[in-house]
């Protein structure tokens, strides 16, 4: 199937395309995924709908999208579009408690569920649990519940114990493994920020700024301005460097909160990504999935959530004053809108697309939901009339 024949012409320029996905994401989106993207008898969130719009019921479940779910749904009722969202939230949270954490008696969540709920994968992997404290700080900051706080300091002694590294930044998982990716690294840095957002203690601003010189140190190339996705142990880069463009939009937008939590000027570097990112870029204006480091296209193909981080990247900057920014963003969301929310299931998208503008993947994944929703509660919170 391809794109052109898929999409239809955008309804909207780019004045009203905010306030056209805020409408979409609180009317389609949110009741899709509560109803549809809920298992109603197993309990949990299904990890993709098919094409329909239907629940794919016999996907197993990454632990990583539940907590990406429960995020979503705090974040929706703490911003008033789905009031409702704080219940769905904690149900989720209930469901991840009890299915995975510590079902063989070790420490940590499992990696990957069952359908019924039994485990699928016991890996201990760094990235889910990142999202795991993201999603517990969006709880934590809707109602400063007790137990949430108390799983939140739960949740930091498995990562100071379990999954700290001796070489900086934290290991791959329980049991460690190469090579080291900057991702779960970003991704801890996101909710420490967030973290600190909710609860105010400095010991997570501190320990984002742990992060934060491990990026300037070994994570971003500063000569050639580029960010490494693959590392050896010791955070040498393992050649030739590959590059994801929407992790370089992603890191515009973490390195504005990190500046915002700490006084600590990001701007040079902020620049410095975006520009760079720009060079990664097709026909229809879209990041593509990968690079080289001297700014070549490496892969063709374009997955949905790379379009939602260069537009919290010109959001970010819009912020910070740059002249131009914020027209910027918006143009990326009209494209964001154009080419992969348009979807015959309203509050659906499309995932990937080919360098031909095929449709690559004919499921919804649920994983896409937080990409989105947070770059249009971003848009609405800067931008917003």
């Amino acid at each position: 199937m391809v794109e052109r024949d898929n999409v239809a012409e955008p309804k909207t320029g780019t004045d009203d395309i905010i306030g056209l996905l805020k409408s979409r994401m609180i009317a389609d989106a949110l009741p899709l995924w509560s109803g549809e993207g809920w298992d109603s008898q197993a309990g949990g969130f299904v990890e993709r709908l098919d094409a329909r719009g239907k629940a794919d019921m016999a996907a197993p479940r990454r632990v990583r999208v539940q907590a990406r779910q429960i995020y979503c749904f705090a974040k929706a009722a703490q911003l008033g579009w789905y009031p409702q969202g704080g219940e769905i939230a904690r149900r989720g949270l209930d469901y991840m408690l009890t299915r995975a954490k510590a079902p063989d008696g070790k420490p940590g969540f499992v990696h990957v569920l069952a359908p019924d709920g039994s485990v699928f994968n016991p890996l201990r992997d760094t990235y889910d649990h990142a999202f795991i404290l993201l999603a517990l700080a969006a709880l934590y900051q809707l109602d400063r519940d007790a137990q949430v706080r108390a799983e939140i300091d739960s949740l930091m002694t498995f990562f100071d114990t379990q999954l700290r590294s001796p070489d900086g930044g934290y290991a791959e998982g329980v049991p460690a493994s190469l090579p080291r990716r900057q991702n779960p690294q970003m991704h801890v840095f996101e909710a420490l920020i967030a973290t600190f957002d909710a609860t105010h203690d400095q010991a997570f601003q501190a320990r984002a700024g742990d992060l934060f010189g491990l990026f300037i140190s070994n994570l971003y190339d500063g000569q050639k301005q580029v960010l490494g996705e693959y590392f050896e142990q010791d955070w040498s880069r393992i050649e030739p460097v590959s590059v994801e463009p929407g992790h370089q939009a992603e890191w515009v937008w973490l390195l504005k909160g990190f500046e915002r939590i700490t006084g600590c000027p990001t701007g040079k570097q902020r620049a410095a990504l975006l520009e760079s990112a720009l060079r990664y870029r097709d026909a229809t204006g879209c990041l593509v999935d990968e690079g080289d480091a001297e700014g070549n296209i490496v892969k063709l193909t374009r997955r949905c959530w790379p379009q939602t981080e260069i537009a919290k990247a010109w959001i970010a900057q819009a912020e910070a004053g740059q002249a131009g920014a914020a027209e910027e963003a918006r143009a990326a969301l009209v494209r964001l809108d154009r080419h992969y929310l348009q979807h015959p299931v309203a509050g659906g998208w499309y995932d990937r697309f080919d360098g031909e503008g095929r449709s690559l993947v004919d499921a919804i994944p649920a994983s896409t939901f937080y990409h989105v929703l947070c770059a249009i509660a971003e848009a609405d919170r800067v931008l917003g009339a």
